[in-house]
C-alpha cells in the first residue's frame, strides 16, 4: 500500500492568511487550521496555488507550513506543495517539508521555459530521490497540463505515487486507473467537476472552495460513496453557484472574507491580488451574496447563513 492511498476524501487547498501589511499572518493561519479540521476535511493542502506560494519567499512558504503541521499535531494528513522552477529550490523545500512532518509532496511542473518531457520527468525523479515521502504530481493549467504519455512516465519515476488532476478531461482518469494501475492516486482538482472526477474514479479532492464551502464538498463526496448521485448532483450545483458568483469577486479574497464570516477570519491576499479591505467593501461583498442567496434560493451553505 502506498503511502497516498492513506490520504483521501476532501483536502482544501489551504489558503494563507497575510495582515493588512501582507506579512504572513501565524495566528489566523492556526485559526484557519483548527476551522476546517473542527469542520471534519480529510487533510491539507499547503502552499499551493490558492496559497499564493510563488508570491512567498522560500522561508515564508517554510514557516507557513511549520505552523500547519504544528497546529495540526497529527490529526489530519499534510500535503505540502513544493514546486518551483528550480529543482534545488524544490529539494530543499521537500527536506524541509520531510523535517516538520508533512505527509506527502506535491509540485507543479517546472514551468515558463518550455521544459521538455525529459527534463519534466527529471525534476520529478530528483525530487523523489531526495527524501522519503511520496509524491504527488499536478497537472494543472497554469503550469502547463501533461499529456497521457508523460503521466505514465511520472508514474514511473520511483515515489511518485499520484497526481492532483486539475485539467478537465476527467476521461483521463478512468483511463490512468485501467492503464497505469487502481493503486496510482488520483485526487481531482477541479471544485466545479468534483462530482465527475470522483464518479470517474478518483481518490479524492482537492480544492480551492473546499476552504469556505467545506460542507458542501463533504457532503458531495459522501453521497457518491453512497452511490447516490442524485444528492451529489444537486450538491455540485450549489458548489458550482457558489464558484461561478465568487470567480467575478477576487475570488481568493472573497474566499477568505466567506471563512471571516464563519468564524476563522483567513486575513488578505498579496498584490496583485484585489482585496476587500473597507468596511465599506465588505458589506458591499455582503450584500451581493446576500442577494445572490435570495435569488437562487440556496440552504445550507454555511457562509451564506451566517450574512
Amino acid at each position: 500500500m502506498s503511502a497516498l492511498s492513506k490520504i483521501k476524501g476532501v483536502l482544501p487547498a489551504l489558503v494563507t492568511p497575510f495582515d493588512e501589511n501582507e506579512n504572513f499572518d501565524e495566528g489566523r493561519m492556526r485559526a484557519v487550521v483548527d476551522f476546517l479540521i473542527n469542520r471534519g476535511v480529510d487533510g491539507l493542502y499547503v502552499t499551493g496555488s490558492t496559497g499564493e506560494a510563488f508570491m512567498m519567499s522560500p522561508e515564508e512558504r517554510k514557516r507557513a507550513l511549520e505552523v500547519v503541521t504544528d497546529e495540526v499535531k497529527g490529526r489530519v494528513p499534510v500535503i505540502a506543495h513544493i514546486g518551483a522552477i528550480s529543482t534545488n529550490l524544490s529539494i530543499d523545500l521537500a527536506k524541509h517539508a520531510e523535517k516538520v512532518g508533512a505527509d506527502a509532496l506535491s509540485s507543479v511542473p517546472p514551468f515558463y521555459w518550455g521544459f521538455s518531457q525529459d527534463q519534466i520527468v527529471s525534476y520529478y525523479t530528483d525530487i523523489t530521490a531526495s527524501t522519503g515521502l511520496p509524491m504527488c504530481a499536478y497537472n494543472v493549467p497554469l503550469a502547463g497540463l501533461f499529456g497521457f504519455d508523460l503521466i505514465k512516465k511520472l508514474a514511473d519515476v520511483p515515489g511518485v505515487e499520484g497526481i492532483k488532476y486539475t485539467a478537465t478531461t476527467h476521461h483521463e482518469i478512468m483511463r490512468i486507473k485501467a492503464e497505469i494501475g487502481s493503486d496510482f492516486i488520483i485526487y481531482s482538482g477541479a471544485d466545479e467537476m468534483a462530482m465527475s472526477g470522483l464518479a470517474f474514479g478518483a481518490d479524492g479532492i482537492i480544492g480551492s472552495f473546499y476552504n469556505s464551502i467545506p460542507e458542501v464538498y463533504l457532503a458531495l463526496n459522501a453521497a457518491v460513496a453512497a452511490g447516490d448521485m442524485e444528492k451529489a448532483k444537486a450538491l455540485q450545483e450549489v458548489g458550482n453557484a457558489v464558484i461561478f458568483f465568487t470567480l467575478a469577486r477576487n475570488p481568493i479574497a472573497a474566499i477568505k472574507r466567506a471563512m471571516a464570516w464563519q468564524g476563522a477570519d483567513a486575513g488578505y491576499c498579496r498584490k496583485p491580488f484585489g482585496n476587500f479591505y473597507t468596511e465599506a467593501e465588505e458589506e458591499k461583498l455582503k450584500a451581493e451574496f446576500r442577494a445572490f442567496k435570495a435569488e437562487r434560493g440556496l440552504t445550507g451553505v454555511n457562509f451564506l447563513d451566517a450574512i
